[in-house]
């Protein structure tokens, strides 16, 4: 037993160390943030003395990008949930013709680079009149959370017991019924799993963001920290400040999911 903990300190002190070393930059970025305006790397190791006027000019200068970014992404996982959660329904349920191949397309789909289609939507939105709108990023940001939510709901949906969905029929419910009261609420590890990835896949969002939007009247956040840089080098505790204010939502939500996307990625359906 001494000699099984003994080998177990090394991993330890390394796996703290590379830690400590990824974490470093996360540090760094709260601390620049705490800093007086100026050159970041002239300011203290710990802020004894934090300085809030950063995310002062960065709440009123980021503010309006902070929540055009939240509401493209809330927007984004309501339709990509519910167009996946139908169909994956029924790709894992209903005996269709050709189901492994519409899989297979799905699948294809998540390979394709995303400069590709944000080109080719840069022309479409420009005849539909979608550039600079909220619907616009939307609508191409579901384009990833879409797939990626079918593959996941469709191996969950897979797994629940069919006893379950038998017992419900011969109680009386329908399709749609046994989808809604049964199905749904059974996949909600599932939900949320595909839910929180799509959320962090349109936070994160730069190139649709850059493609599809050319004024300032529609600008996420990943947009807004980019062309802050170039307008406000000499104000990096500012610019930490955003990045700061922008971590913080994904960060979050990953904190309070983490249970539910553990389960909803392994297929546990008992949590």
């Amino acid at each position: 037993m001494k000699r099984a903990q003994g080998r177990g300190r090394p991993s330890t002190v390394v796996g703290i160390a590379l830690l400590a070393l990824m974490l470093f930059p996360v540090y760094w970025m709260v601390n620049a943030s705490l800093q007086p305006a100026g050159n970041t790397l002239r300011g203290d190791w710990f802020p004894l003395h934090p300085d809030l006027s950063g995310y002062v000019t960065a709440l009123r200068d980021q503010g309006r990008n902070l929540v055009t970014s939240l509401v493209v992404a809330l927007g984004s996982v309501a339709l990509s949930l519910s167009l996946a959660a139908p169909a994956a329904y029924a790709l894992a349920r209903f005996p269709l013709r050709g189901a492994n191949l519409v899989l297979f397309g799905i699948l294809i789909t998540q390979m394709v680079p995303g400069v590709v289609v944000a080109n080719a939507l840069y022309s479409a939105y420009n005849d539909l009149g979608l550039l600079n709108s909220y619907l616009g990023l939307i609508l191409a940001d579901s384009t990833a959370g879409v797939p990626f939510a079918i593959i996941i709901m469709r191996s969950f949906m897979r797994s629940i017991p069919r006893e379950i969905i038998e017992a419900a029929r011969v109680d009386g419910a329908g399709t749609m019924r046994v989808f809604r009261s049964v199905v749904l609420p059974v996949s909600r590890n599932a939900l949320i799993t595909a839910a929180v990835f799509t959320f962090l896949f349109t936070w994160s969002d730069f190139l649709f963001a850059l493609t599809l939007t050319t004024t300032n009247a529609v600008r996420p956040i990943t947009l807004g920290i980019y062309q802050y840089i170039g307008a406000h080098t000499n104000q990096w505790n500012a610019i930490m400040a955003t990045t700061v204010m922008a971590a913080v939502p994904a960060a979050v939500l990953l904190v309070v999911a983490q249970r539910y996307v553990t389960a909803g990625a392994t297929g546990d359906t008992t949590k």
